[in-house]
């Protein structure tokens, strides 16, 4: 299997314009309740990506959204902001982030490399989110071959409203790593991979880290929540 693969995190000026499209790609949002708890990472006001709530306090994202993808520095902290349930120009809840907490195996590559492998950070918001306004995802182990799941992303080309793929499959996990049918665009890094059935909640079992092309098909490359997962909560929280 080989595969090309590109990072998610894409760097751009945040729009804020709240621009419609002609399909509305939140259209199916009622599918996935709960669905506020995914929001935006705006670092630094330029760059992107996206993260899921997992406790009042706490959000799961892709570790390489924060670095700078030029020089390889860990962003500040404090320029990051999380906004839950952004759709359109309204927010559910928005949260500036006080601290990170990188999965202790990963290791930043320099521009043009894949980012992949353990790549998976929980940030620590300044105040809470209460459970009563928005519900945190639970987390579930890996799926296996043939699963179906979702992921639910913000996007550049579509900054301001979430984006939903399923059902997509996963193609092939390998040790910590993820492959799936899911098509995203940039910004999706951090994005959740939901497992959505019916007359469940949906959990998250994975986080997007990169695009990949495998042959002339487009896939989506994940990480999986190991037990490390846990420790970094606590280290967090």
């Amino acid at each position: 299997m080989r595969l090309l693969i590109g990072a998610l995190a894409a760097c751009l000026i945040l729009a804020g314009a709240d621009g419609a499209t002609a399909a509305d790609p939140s259209r199916n949002l009622q599918s996935v309740p709960g669905w506020e708890a995914v929001g935006r990472l705006n670092i630094g006001g330029r760059n992107m990506c996206t993260g899921a709530l997992i406790a009042p306090n706490l959000v799961l994202t892709a570790a390489h959204c924060l670095f700078d993808q030029k020089t390889g520095r860990a962003v500040n902290p404090s320029s990051v902001k999380f906004e839950a349930g952004l759709n359109g120009r309204r927010v559910k809840a928005s949260r500036m982030v006080s601290r990170v907490v990188l999965h202790p195996d990963y290791q930043f590559r320099p521009q043009g490399q894949a980012q992949i492998g353990y790549d998976i950070a929980v940030l620590r918001l300044d105040r809470p989110i209460s459970s009563s306004e928005i519900m945190p995802f639970a987390m579930a182990s890996a799926p296996q071959r043939g699963d179906a799941v979702g992921v639910l992303s913000y996007t550049y080309v579509q900054n301001n409203r979430p984006m939903l793929e399923q059902p997509c499959h996963v193609l092939a996990k390998q040790a910590e790593t993820l492959v799936m049918t899911c098509r995203v665009e940039f910004g999706a890094s951090g994005a959740p991979v939901l497992a959505v059935n019916p007359g469940q909640a949906p959990r998250v079992v994975s986080v997007v880290s990169a695009k990949a092309a495998m042959g002339n098909k487009r896939v989506s490359i994940g990480t999986t929540l190991d037990r490390s997962v846990e420790m970094l909560i606590r280290r967090a929280g």
